[in-house]
């Protein structure tokens, strides 16, 4: 008996004894997940363990920018993607309010608004700060991501603050610098991930940038400088943990916008050639002069073979030449395949079908207004993950610092971000559900100045200066909720409806 336990105890029970089993290619033995199993149906599939800076090497990166870049340059359907997504992202600019302990700071909002909105905060000096934003994201679904340097400045330059900001390409960052920084023996240094340094606990340093842009041709442009972490703004979409650089958001539709492309040139050449040559003219005199060829007598014809056809081509031919005409395959299912292809590039892309191409033949009040909320939740994604903390963000942190710089106070000082707001698609309708909202207290004024893109604090400070200036000038209209009901009766009269009487009778 003592034997048999033993023995039981020393092998495993069953079922650790299957877990252990390895799979092997066949068709034998297979996975819990049909996924993973090993075999025909599975062929092909790239089985990696890397992590995304594994995966996403500099060489990887660079080739996708390129690819993405000749993409937007020359492919139409590729150019407006990467339009709709910034226009929609950024459209004429995410704007910023300066709050200090909850109240807006009318002082350094003016400061920062002198600064901010106009081309004072631009390193070249051409754009104010919402077309750095603009050309921020459009470069950040073109290469995947965008490097925003602060650049400070001295006060002879008469900058109402002293600092600019400077966008630039991903490709500024040197991918050379990598592996594990030298230390002295015992000392557990830092690291660095393809331009990127980190301290010994994995915080961004700073980053090793060249003195210009690689591609640029210039002299300067060889080595690489350390810049402070504090000092960049590394803008990009992580999409997985512990990614450190990003990839092109067409990565997924490159060979599928690729394939489309050559389809459309396979059907356009088809085209050509259908309807390039007319025909091929032959005589029974084999000794006749063919039209619009020069010949001498007794010598040969100044024929030249006809290895190219232009459209109305007519060819003259001698008896008994012939010619010989391909007829290329038709393709049929050309609109269909064409429609299949760009919702799958919109698909990849994360943006509407309707909105890549400006297709609307198929869409209808409610097919619409459900393709655009989705869009909506992505674009806030977008926004709120993505480009406010990480764009915005690094800017109002540059902000408050130059408040400081010049002698401000910046105790208690933030700043905060609203979104470009969305045009309604039914005006007549949602007006009146937000009021309705607002009345029955599932909604809040200042959510609404929101989602139309206006700062709470500004729209009511307006609000409360035109009610008082239409008091002052004794102007009752029927927009002023105070004087008239809905209904346009005067609210002084509700006040004095007889109980049980329903109002605005």
């Amino acid at each position: 008996m003592d034997r048999l336990l033993r023995r039981s105890a020393a092998e495993p029970a069953p079922a650790v004894a299957s877990d252990r089993k390895r799979i092997r290619p066949g068709r034998g033995a297979r996975a819990e997940y049909d996924g993973a199993t090993l075999g025909r149906r599975a062929a092909g599939w790239r089985r990696t363990r890397l992590d995304a800076n594994g995966e996403l090497t500099p060489a990887v990166a660079a080739a996708l920018r390129g690819i993405a870049r000749d993409l937007v340059r020359n492919n139409p359907v590729a150019a407006r993607g990467a339009a709709t997504i910034a226009n929609n992202m950024v459209g004429t600019g995410i704007t910023f309010q300066v709050y200090r302990d909850g109240e807006i700071d009318d002082r350094l909002n003016k400061l920062a608004r002198r600064h901010l909105d106009t081309t004072a905060c631009d390193a070249s000096g051409r754009h104010d700060l919402y077309g750095l934003q603009l050309q921020a994201a459009r470069t950040i679904v073109e290469s995947g991501a965008v490097v925003m340097r602060r650049r400070w400045r001295r006060a002879s330059d008469r900058l109402p603050l002293p600092f600019q900001l400077q966008v630039i390409e991903p490709d500024y960052i040197d991918p050379s610098k990598h592996g594990p920084l030298s230390t002295a023996p015992g000392v557990q240094g830092g690291f660095l991930i393809n331009g990127v340094q980190f301290s010994p606990l994995g915080a961004r340093e700073g980053y090793w940038l060249y003195n210009g842009h690689p591609g640029g041709g210039r002299a300067d442009a060889l080595g690489s400088t350390f810049v402070k972490a504090a000092d960049v703004a590394h803008v990009f979409r992580a999409d997985r943990p512990e990614m450190e650089h990003g990839a092109t958001w067409f990565a997924p539709v490159i060979l599928r916008m690729k394939d489309f492309g050559d389809f459309e040139d396979a059907q356009l050449t088809r085209q050509k050639l259908a309807s390039a040559f007319v025909g091929v003219v032959t005589g029974e005199d084999p000794d006749g002069v063919i039209p619009g060829i020069a010949q001498e007598e007794g010598g040969p014809d100044d024929r030249e073979p006809l290895d190219y056809i232009e459209p109305g081509t007519f060819q003259y031919a001698r008896p008994g030449e012939d010619v010989t005409f391909s007829s290329p395959p038709g393709v049929d299912g050309y609109a269909d395949y064409t429609k299949v292809s760009l919702r799958a590039v919109s698909a990849g892309l994360g943006v509407p079908y309707e909105a890549l191409t400006g297709d609307l033949s198929n869409v209808n009040f409610s097919s619409g207004r459900m393709g655009w909320l989705e869009y909506q939740r992505s674009l806030a994604a977008w926004q709120w993950a993505m480009f406010i903390p990480q764009f915005c963000g690094a800017v109002a942190g540059w902000l408050i610092d130059a408040f400081a710089m010049v002698g401000e106070d910046v105790e208690g000082v933030t700043v905060r971000w609203t979104p470009p707001g969305r045009e309604m698609i039914n005006p007549a309708e949602e007006i009146k559900a937000t009021r309705d909202a607002i009345r029955s207290g599932q909604d809040t004024i200042s959510a609404a100045a929101r989602r139309r893109g206006e700062d709470p604090d500004t729209f009511l400070a307006e609000l409360t200066a035109d009610f008082a200036r239409l008091d002052r000038l004794g102007l009752i209209l029927d927009c002023d909720p105070r004087r008239v009901t809905a209904v346009g009766n005067p609210a002084e009269q509700q006040t004095s409806a007889q109980p049980g009487q329903p109002q605005g009778a």
